[in-house]
């Protein structure tokens, strides 16, 4: 939380680690972040920006897009866990809904939900929500 311009977008960067700070250290569970390998790190990182991107495909599929060979009934915990299986479930095709071009058939706040569900469908031990919930 914090006004817009605060460095929350920032911090976001430097726990990825698009850079490292000039001074001092980002800690995670007493481990200096700068120890630990990059692309271990982000495996274990789950991300959801303020505009998220979806692809032109089915609800399924971007879900899906988290993690490979996840089954239908993670995807539709993840939905659960994200809030958008209640709307995903009153779709006429339900999560075979395609969502058009960079999600164009859905709505700001769908589309965050079904990116939040993306995210949480690879059970990252971190899940970093950049003003992901703005739209909702």
């Amino acid at each position: 939380f914090g006004s817009s311009g605060c460095g929350k977008s920032t911090v976001i960067q430097l726990i990825q680690r698009f850079y490292d700070p000039l001074e001092g250290a980002v800690m995670i569970d007493g481990t200096d972040i700068r120890q630990l390998n990059i692309k271990w790190l982000r495996q274990h990182i789950g991300v959801v920006s303020q505009e998220p991107v979806l692809f032109a495909t089915t609800i399924a599929e971007n879900i899906r897009y988290g993690r490979d060979g996840v089954s239908q009934a993670e995807i539709e915990m993840a939905a659960k866990e994200a809030n958008a299986h209640d709307f995903i479930s009153k779709l006429p095709l339900k999560y075979e809904t395609l969502v058009g071009e960079r999600g164009a058939q859905l709505s700001g706040g769908q589309k965050q939900r079904i990116a939040i569900a993306r995210a949480l469908v690879r059970d990252p031990k971190i899940l970093l929500l950049d003003e992901a919930t703005s739209a909702s």
